[in-house]
Formats: structure tokens, sequence, C-alpha cells
């Protein structure tokens, strides 16, 4: 297989590639951040409980997850444009599915399954290994910072959008007005197709197997750690992009606030995003993750303990918007330093896959204790506990290639 060409001469980033992914960043992360919106109106409707849809969105969190390295290797063989367009039909086909699910199996399917697996195939495990895959090692945390922070920027517009939406015409209607926006996923991945191969890959990298990348991956330390750790972002922000539009409901915050509040997570987040991508780029990825966890774990403790009033939920929303999605461009920026941009779709993936087993157990467990306690509270302090938890995991990681011995090597099939 021959050797792509490195980008290292390049002086300016691929602003076609980075603008193409990060607006499809910005789409298919906008329907499935606002989907907290459509829970009272859906039960409302239906009469089923918090736990059904806490279990939909939980499903959908899950097939995201076991999604992306699945997506992620067939991007990383076929190209990156192929299966983005993939994830725009089937997020369309998903959101109109659900507009008609007055079924909970129709509801588990689509905006579970389908939604899922379209977010896994078009979200940041795909796009961000193409980014990688065409710009330099040096711009490469910024090129993440810029991926991330665009799909903070579908969070910061699809939090008012599909409230107004709702609002004016429904939860149903509104779900299809999503889901025909989803199809200008395929026409903004055209400039991401064939670029599978592209970008700094060393002898080495081009020459490993799927199997022989597997193998190194889990059996690195500091790759188990990353993994180990991410899990812990999953459960933290999905949680909340499930639940707090309800949570403060129950507290007695007027629903506007839920819209500021989600609003505000995703603005604060695009700069949460790029600042991230610039530190990460300077300083220590293992220990910046660090300070981020345990900053999570500080915000969420004082929103608790101290008065809950409209005021506190906008500082509250401010702060977690900055640490939101800051950790994913120095955790896909470890594992390429790590292993390479040749396999990490995959790789990046697998990490991903336990972010999302993270997110199914955050959504399900805030449905089914409310249910059982009538209360979020024992949700809001495990997340706390599992901050600290990714805080320690995080600090022993080595930012570092893993020694790799071209001679053990095979080609590629």
């Amino acid at each position: 297989m021959p050797i792509s060409k490195s980008p290292a001469s390049r002086t300016s980033m691929p602003w076609l590639i980075i603008m193409s992914g990060a607006l499809i960043a910005m789409l298919t992360f906008g329907p499935r951040s606002a989907m907290g919106f459509f829970q009272l109106p859906m039960l409302q409707d239906t009469g089923w409980d918090r736990s059904t849809f806490g279990l939909a969105m939980a499903i959908q969190n899950l097939a995201w997850g076991l999604g992306q390295p699945f997506f992620g290797a067939l991007a990383d063989k076929y190209g990156t444009g192929r299966v983005l367009t993939f994830s725009g039909v089937l997020y369309a086909a998903g959101l109109l599915l659900m507009s008609t699910a007055h079924s909970v199996p129709i509801l588990y399917l689509s905006g579970g399954v389908m939604v899922g697996l379209a977010v896994g195939a078009g979200s940041f495990g795909t796009i961000l290994s193409a980014f990688a895959r065409n710009v330099t090692p040096e711009q490469r945390s910024l090129a993440f910072g810029i991926g991330t922070a665009a799909g903070s920027a579908g969070m910061f517009l699809f939090a008012p959008l599909s409230q107004a939406l709702i609002s004016a015409y429904g939860w149903s209607d509104s779900l299809v007005v999503m889901g025909f926006m989803m199809l200008l996923v395929p026409l903004l991945a055209y400039p991401l197709r064939g670029n599978s191969q592209s970008g700094t890959q060393s002898k080495s990298e081009v020459q490993q197997t799927m199997g022989q990348a597997l193998r190194e991956a889990f059996s690195h330390q500091s790759y188990l750690l990353l993994t180990s750790g991410f899990f812990v972002c999953g459960f933290q922000v999905a949680f909340i992009t499930a639940h707090f539009p309800a949570y403060l409901g129950d507290i007695g915050i007027d629903a506007r606030y839920a819209v500021i509040a989600m609003a505000l997570i995703g603005f604060f987040n695009i700069i949460g995003s790029l600042g991230a991508g610039v530190i990460g780029q300077r300083y220590s990825k293992p220990y910046f993750l660090a300070y981020i966890y345990i900053g999570r774990s500080i915000a969420v403790t004082a929103f608790l303990l101290l008065p809950q009033t409209p005021f506190s939920v906008v500082v509250f929303a401010i702060v977690m918007g900055l640490l939101w999605l800051s950790t994913v461009p120095p955790t896909n920026g470890l594992v390429a330093i790590m292993f390479g941009t040749r396999h990490l779709g995959l790789l990046g993936g697998l990490v991903f896959l336990s972010h999302q087993v993270g997110s199914f157990l955050g959504v399900w467990m805030g449905g089914a204790l409310y249910d059982r306690f009538g209360s979020y509270d024992p949700v809001w302090w495990l997340g706390v506990a599992l901050g600290l938890f990714a805080a320690i995991v995080h600090w022993p990681i080595k930012e570092k290639p893993v020694d790799r011995a071209p001679a053990k090597l095979q080609p590629a099939e």
C-alpha cells in the first residue's frame, strides 16, 4: 500500500474540509442534544413515564457508542464521505419515524437505535479522524477544537430552535422539520470523500493491520486509562442533556430557563472546545483532562449545595458549558499521539464507546432512579464521585507514541 504524501509542508489548514466537517458536526449534534425538550410534551401526549423516555435516550447513546468504532473503521478503509452520507440519510429516517412514535417499540427503534447509529456515523469520531489525516500534527489539536466547537454550536442553535418549533408546531412536526434538515449532511460530505488514506502516516502505520492495531491498543496502559476516564464524561453530559430541563421544572425554575441554560451550555461549549484545542496543543493533555473532571465535580457540588435560583442556573450552565466537550480535543489528540492516524477512526471510536456506555447509564439511571426515589439527587452525586475518579485515572497517562517495532508488522491486506 503506498504511503500518502505528508501535508507537513502546508502552511494553512485545509479549510474546505474543516468547514464542511464542522457544519456536519453542528447538524448531527444539534437534534440529539435537544432531545430533553421533547421529553415532557411527548410524555404528556403518550402517557409514558420518564423511565420510558430515559431508556429510549439511553439506547440512543449506546447505539451511538457501539456504532462509532464500526463506522470509524469503515471511514478509515473506504472514506469519510460515504459514511457521513449514510449518517444523514439514517438520521432523517430516524427522526421522521420518531415523529410517529405512539408506541414504545417504535420510540426505541427510531429515537433510540436509528438516531443513535446515525450520530455514531456522523459525529466526532468520524469527522475528527478525517481532520487528523488532513492536517499536520502541529495543527491537529486546533482542528479538533474547531470540530468540537461546531458540535457545541449545534447544541447552542438547536436548544432555542427546538423549543420554538415545539411551541409553534408540537413535538411531532418539529421532529419532521429537523429530519429534513439532516438531509443537508450528504451534500456537505462531498469535500470529505475519498480521504481515507490521506494525511500524515508513517510506513509502520500504513502497514499495520486492524488486528495488530487492536492488540497494540488493548495492551497499552495509557489507552486503557483514557478509555475508562472517558466513560465518566459520557455519564455526566448525557444525564444533564436528557434530564436537566425536567430537573429545573421539579425545583420550580421557570421553563424558559431550561432553554436559556441549554443554549448557554452550547454557547460556552464553543469557547471551551476552542480553548481546549489551543491548550491541548501547548500543555499536558492528561493533566488538562484531570483538571476538567475536577472542575465538573466542583461545579455540580456547588450547584446542589447553594440556593438554586435562576441566577445559579445561569452560572452553572456557563461553567458546565466551558467544561462540556472540552474533553474531546485532548482525548482524541492523545489517541492520535499514541497510535498515529491510520486506525484513528477505529481506536478513537472504541474510546468513545466507553463514553457512550457511560451515557447510557447516565440517561437510564436518571429516569429509573427518579421514578424510584422521586429525585435526581442520587445521580447528581454519583456524577460528582465519578468526576473525581476520572481525574485520578488521567493523571498517570503518558503523552507519547507507543513503542512500535516495524519488524513485527506485516503488510496490511
